[in-house]
Order: C-alpha cells, then sequence, then structure tokens
C-alpha cells in the first residue's frame, strides 16, 4: 500500500469529485482514477460509490477514512522525525558534569537547548573528572563538564569556566571577621580539600599555587564530594577549601570568605572524545554560542 494511494483516498474523501481532487494533488484526473483502483483492488474492497454525477464514500470507505488520516499523520510525523534527526535537532545526549556548572553554566546551556531545540533531550550525570573519562572512552556520556587540567588520551577538552576560591568557615570562627583570606592563613587550621583522585589536574594545581605562596596546608580529611566537606564545616570540625561555584549553596551556620591565591583561579572544562553525530554536533555549537554570549556580557 502506497502513501501516494492512500493521500489520493483521502482527498478524493474530501472533495467527492474527481476534478477538483485530482487538482489539489497536481495530478491528472486519469491517474487519481487509477491510484483509487489500485488502492480498492489492493484491499478487496470498494471505498466509493461513483457514476457520472456524483462520488460517494461507502460504508467501507467511511470506516477506512480515519485510519488512512491517522497512517498519513504518521508517516508525516516519522519523516519529520528522521529529517529532524539528520539535522540534529532531536536525540539524547549524556553530559557528566561537577558542581561548579550547577549555578550558571549548566543552567544556561539547558536554557538555550530547550529554546533552540526542545526536542534534544539532556541526561545528567553528577560524576568526577575521573569517571567521566572512563564514561567518554566507553561510550556511556556524549559529552563531560569535568575539572581542568585533565590531559587524558583519546580525550578532547575546551575551557567553559574559570572561578577563584573560597574558603567555607562556621558562623563563629575567628577567620570569619576578616573580608578576604590571605592564602597563608590556611597554615593555621584544619583544612578540607577535594581528594586528588577525584579530580588529580585540579588538585595538583591548587597545591602547586599554595606552594608557590609558601604555604604548607594542614590537611583535615581529604573528601570526595563538595556536600560532605560543608557538612562537615557546618559541624564545626575544620574550615573548607573549595572554588567559587561549588561554595554557592551554604549549609546552616557557614559562611565563605575570598581567598587571596595570588590571582589563580580553578577551570572547568568540556569534554568529548569525538563529534560523531548530528545532534552531538548541534549541541556542541550550541555550548560555542552560550560561551561567546557570556563572555560578551
Amino acid at each position: 500500500m502506497e502513501i501516494k494511494h492512500l493521500r489520493s483516498f483521502v482527498v478524493l474523501a474530501h472533495e467527492l469529485h474527481f476534478g477538483r481532487a485530482a487538482q489539489r494533488l497536481s495530478i491528472v484526473q486519469p491517474a487519481l482514477s487509477m491510484q483509487i483502483k489500485m488502492l480498492e483492488e489492493e484491499l478487496g474492497v470498494r471505498l466509493f460509490e461513483r457514476n457520472r454525477h456524483s462520488v460517494v464514500l461507502t460504508e467501507v470507505g467511511a470506516v477506512f477514512l480515519p485510519e488512512a488520516q491517522a497512517t498519513l499523520h504518521q508517516a508525516a510525523h516519522a519523516l519529520d522525525v528522521a529529517r529532524a534527526s539528520g539535522r540534529g535537532e532531536i536525540g539524547r545526549v549524556r553530559f557528566g558534569f561537577v558542581s561548579s556548572v550547577l549555578p550558571a553554566f549548566l543552567p544556561n546551556l539547558i536554557r538555550a537547548l530547550h529554546a533552540r531545540f526542545p526536542r534534544i533531550e539532556l541526561e545528567l550525570k553528577d560524576m568526577p573528572g575521573p569517571d567521566q573519562a572512563n564514561a567518554l572512552k566507553n561510550g556511556q556520556l556524549d559529552f563531560g563538564l569535568m575539572r581542568l587540567p585533565a590531559v587524558i588520551p583519546g580525550i578532547q577538552t575546551r575551557e567553559v569556566l574559570q572561578e577563584s576560591f573560597v574558603v567555607a568557615l562556621p558562623n563563629e570562627h575567628p577567620l570569619a571577621a576578616l573580608e578576604r583570606l590571605p592564602a597563608a592563613v590556611l597554615a593555621h587550621v584544619p583544612v578540607f580539600i577535594l581528594a586528588r583522585r577525584y579530580a588529580p589536574g585540579f588538585h595538583d594545581a591548587l597545591m602547586q599555587s599554595l606552594r608557590g605562596q609558601g604555604v604548607q596546608l594542614q590537611i583535615g580529611s581529604e573528601l570526595g564530594e563538595f556536600t560532605t566537606m560543608l557538612a562537615l564545616v557546618s559541624a564545626g570540625l575544620g574550615v573548607g577549601l573549595l572554588p567559587a561555584n561549588a561554595g554557592r549553596a551554604l549549609p546552616a551556620n557557614v559562611i565563605s570568605r575570598p581567598l587571596d591565591l595570588g590571582g589563580y583561579t580553578a577551570a572547568t572544562g568540556l569534554a568529548w572524545v569525538d563529534l560523531n553525530s548530528a545532534v552531538k554536533q548541534t549541541v556542541f555549537n550550541l555550548i560555542s554560542e552560550v560561551l561567546e554570549t557570556e563572555a560578551k556580557a
């Protein structure tokens, strides 16, 4: 059963006139008559009663009409989906991310994607950089948003965010009286930091920056989550050293103070293995646009 035969049937069912129906279909009347005849022969039923003066749907034709319309609608939908997929406007993209992109970058990307390409679905997974790298290589993620530097064979990166550091403090901590903390004060208090295995490049660069200022940290604990770090700070067990965006949502009894690291900042980057599908290329291009917009703001 050909789609064009169904379309001819539906148009003729509405017009009930071979001449007008042929005109709407942009074909000649004998061709329309042949298509209707072929459809009736294939179905083994008569769809129209016609004579020289009138065309009328048979009872079978009236029953068949909504089914034919539904089939044409589904065919049009399938065609639209295939073409949209080919243009990279439909599909699912899997993202890994770290906490620093939650306050601004990730929401901005989601809003831009929903506005421009509402049929692209994002699957989001909160996971540390090494886990993102493994998932990217295994094809379980399409993109990662991880802490830099991250020099990993087979994975490309592009910086999307830079942020300064803050120190999270209990409200009543003596250092809370300062508006900005010099790095040297961290040598005298237990400090919670992100464990190296969760972001090796980030950890090493931070430690190198501190050593460059002559600071040897008194590490209270190395943790896997900044939320855990902030909970320990809230309990009064120490202070936390973390990127500014990761410290935006503070629990009760915790405040933050900027840390002077001599201009050193933390970087977060987009990571990917390849852009081997239209939808991944679309998302990558949109991320580039978001970054350009943010750079001009």
